[in-house]
């Protein structure tokens, strides 16, 4: 492991001579960590303010789980209890604990443990540079004397690590490479060279940690393309812990021409994955690989197995029936998806013929509606989307999604029947 006095002197020379440099385009204001509380509630179709009811609870319970790990990290880590948030996260690391919409409880905490650190930063940084005195580097140096103190603790090295790629990330911004003021881009390379040398003495293999091989692949973004190995480190990721459908949708996406990978190797790895993890998602390890990457990426869509691919939706549903999953899917097919034609004949018919599962999904499955999921899909599930206001984020998309199950229900509406959404699904109700 590198001095930490070397490396903090290194950003701290960089931090001066960003003072002094060019200033990063001014980004909007950034969602907050937890979502606006409002009081359950029923949504209404614009048919009627009787024809069509679901339940919008508000937080889901998706969601107040979410806040409620992140919640108890943070509190441990403000206590300066760095033994017992470790042990914890070790423990649900090594039993696989997941949210009922397969979040990784072991990642959720694990970003708790540093969420202080992250955001401290990430606003100082929101106009690409921070102001003159910004205790930027305070955070992480504290960070880096945690880990000096747990020098053989995986958990706490995959923290401080992930910690370091968010700053990173927060100097670089999501821009294009030409884009990036050269003081940013080394601040962003000094960042993700720490991070590399945190986690080489530890194998996520041999630790059978995966939350020590999702911050293993979440550091591909900084190394040259020789040393990438995608679908290698990947794969080690997906073999810890299969029922995790964000490790093989990060895959699909880095494996596209536009980032570290070819058409030819998507397929050939979604095909893998899907046999690989056949026990756990049936055709579904398929369909995950591809989630992504056939969404933003014509060519990948275009050579797609359509067959395949939505038979691993139906597989996902037959194991995965909490309500986060079902709007996914249903958000995905109707907007995600179902409104990003592009002029690519064949592109296009996959993606309309995706988009009609829309109709049996809401129709077999849903129970409730999620609006942040709708507003997210309708904007094409952009990670580095910046919200100005959440109330009138989630108000699009509760919106759009009742516009398009409204049309799902077009025929019973118009015969006068009511559709409520109950515990068991969508019924159709007459006077």
């Amino acid at each position: 492991m590198k001095p930490l006095t070397a490396f903090l002197r290194r950003q701290k020379q960089a931090l001066m001579d960003q003072l002094a440099g060019p200033a990063w385009p001014q980004a909007s204001e950034q969602a907050p960590l937890r979502p606006i509380r409002r009081r359950p509630h029923s949504a209404n179709s614009a048919a009627g303010p009787d024809m069509l009811s679901i339940a919008c609870p508000d937080p889901t319970a998706e969601d107040a789980l979410r806040d409620q790990h992140l919640a108890a990290a943070q509190r441990l880590v403000r206590q300066e209890n760095w033994e017992t948030l470790s042990e914890r996260i070790r423990k649900a690391d090594q039993s696989r604990d997941m949210t009922p919409g397969c979040m990784p409880v072991a990642e959720l905490m694990a970003y708790g443990g540093r969420a202080d650190v992250t955001l401290a930063a990430e606003h100082a940084l929101l106009a690409g540079r921070p102001d003159e005195g910004a205790p930027l580097l305070a955070g992480i140096e504290s960070l880096e004397h945690v880990l000096a103190e747990h020098a053989d603790d995986h958990i706490v090295a995959a923290i401080v690590a992930q910690a370091h790629m968010d700053i990173g990330w927060a100097w670089r911004g999501t821009g294009w490479d030409t884009e990036v003021p050269d003081r940013n881009r080394e601040a962003f390379a000094a960042h993700f060279d720490r991070a590399g040398d945190i986690l080489g003495p530890f194998c996520a293999q041999s630790i059978d940690s995966p939350l020590l091989a999702a911050t293993s692949c979440a550091l591909l973004g900084g190394l040259d393309d020789h040393e990438r190995r995608v679908a290698d480190r990947y794969e080690t990721l997906i073999n810890l812990n299969p029922a995790n459908p964000r490790a093989m949708r990060a895959m699909g996406n880095h494996l596209l021409p536009r980032w570290y990978g070819s058409y030819t190797e998507l397929e050939l790895e979604a095909r893998r994955t899907a046999s690989r993890t056949q026990d756990t998602w049936g055709a579904g390890g398929y369909t995950w690989v591809q989630f992504d990457a056939i969404s933003c990426d014509d060519e990948a869509c275009a050579n797609l197995d359509l067959g395949f691919f939505i038979e691993g939706m139906r597989d996902i549903l037959a194991r995965r029936k909490d309500s986060y999953t079902v709007n996914l899917l249903a958000a995905y097919c109707a907007t995600g998806i179902g409104q990003s034609f592009s002029g690519n004949d064949v592109a296009d018919q996959n993606r309309s013929e995706i988009a009609k599962c829309a109709r049996w999904i809401v129709r077999e499955h849903m129970t409730e509606l999620h609006p942040m999921i709708w507003a997210h899909a309708a904007r094409g599930f952009d990670n580095n989307l910046r919200v100005k206001s959440p109330a009138r984020f989630a108000a699009a998309g509760r919106d759009e999604a009742m516009r398009i199950i409204t049309g799902l229900f077009s025929r019973e509406i118009a015969d006068g029947q009511r559709i409520v959404f109950t515990d068991t699904g969508a019924e159709a109700v007459t006077g």
